[in-house]
């Protein structure tokens, strides 16, 4: 019998403890200037909308690592990597390379005194999606509080917080001077990082209906076929807002390199950075293992799609293509 999401709580407290003082003290490294207004992000690629209220951002690992952009991406063209700004931040660049799990979006986000969101779920960062968000907070006052699912939340520096923000959930900062700060850190579920859950968490994480995805290979596989690759895609595997992604109608895509030899699928007039599992099945740059390609022998190509444990796969037509 599985453990169902919905038992769970809403948030969890991790194992590791880091040392508050030194994560304050490097603040003052990237604080001479005024941070970004956080924007959300949409699926087409770009930037959403700003925040109307005194929420900044400073990005630490972004989509091309941009140091300029404060929503937290999502599957698109570019991967993520590391912006100018983790160079100033030596210890917190050290706790991220400490954390058993690939990343992706990285951000120092500042909720300014007076401060209070709109509820608002993130439903993409679930269990059985393989998608979790972290917090470390670095600055707080009893009057900044996470409200997560109608629960009340003031995480203390130096700690380590897992939240289901697929759940409705809202900052607010009463504070009349204290700006609260914490890095948000988004991450792939891994075993390892399951590790770090509390006790209580460990029978939901190991038998649940929870997405574990592998951490990055030791080497870099390439595609096994020549490139370009052509293949037939339902419409909904690269609409991540897609309920049935194996479905829709089948439309022509591409796999190939780019400029910058980065590994892409270029389907309905977009592209997506592809990045390997392991070495047979690649998935989306900033997305987890429930959406995989595996590239066949006989020039054919498997599509994977998984919720929590469960698999469903397609297999379609593709074949490098001939001159």
């Amino acid at each position: 019998m599985t453990t169902s999401l919905t038992a769970a709580a809403e948030a969890a407290q991790l194992s590791p403890v880091f040392d508050s003082g030194r994560l304050a003290a490097e603040l003052t490294a990237v604080t001479t200037h005024t941070w970004n207004v956080q924007r959300t992000h949409t699926y087409g690629g770009q930037a959403g909308q700003p925040a109307a209220i005194d929420w900044r951002v400073l990005p630490l690992r972004s989509l091309g690592g941009d140091p300029e952009r404060t929503d937290p991406g999502g599957p698109g063209p570019e991967p993520f990597k590391a912006t100018r700004w983790l160079d100033q931040l030596p210890y917190l660049a050290e706790i991220l390379g400490s954390i058993p799990a690939p990343l992706n979006a990285v951000r120092l986000m500042a909720l300014g005194p007076g401060a209070v969101s709109k509820a608002h779920c993130d439903p993409k960062y679930r269990l059985d999606r393989g998608i979790v968000r972290l917090h470390i907070p670095v600055v707080t006052d009893p009057g900044a509080v996470l409200v997560l699912d109608g629960v009340e939340h003031c995480w203390q520096p130096g700690t380590c917080w897992y939240g289901d923000f697929s759940r409705e959930h809202l900052v607010r900062n009463t504070s009349q001077t204290v700006t609260r700060v914490h890095a948000v850190i988004d991450a792939l579920l891994t075993a390892d990082l399951a590790a770090w859950f509390p006790n209580s968490w460990q029978e939901l994480l190991t038998r649940g209906e929870v997405l574990l995805n592998h951490t990055d290979p030791a080497k870099t596989p390439t595609w096994p076929a020549g490139l370009p690759y052509e293949a037939l895609l339902p419409s909904g595997f690269a609409d991540f807002d897609a309920p049935a992604p194996l479905d829709g109608s089948l439309i022509p895509a591409r796999i190939d390199r780019d400029a910058d030899d980065t590994l892409a699928l270029i389907v309905a007039g977009r592209t997506f950075a592809l990045v390997p599992v392991d070495n047979a099945e690649f998935r989306f740059s900033g997305w987890s293992e429930q959406r995989t390609l595996q590239p066949q022998g006989d020039g054919g190509l498997t599509l994977r799609v998984r919720r929590g444990r469960a698999l469903a796969d397609r297999h379609v037509t593709a074949a490098p293509r001939t001159a």
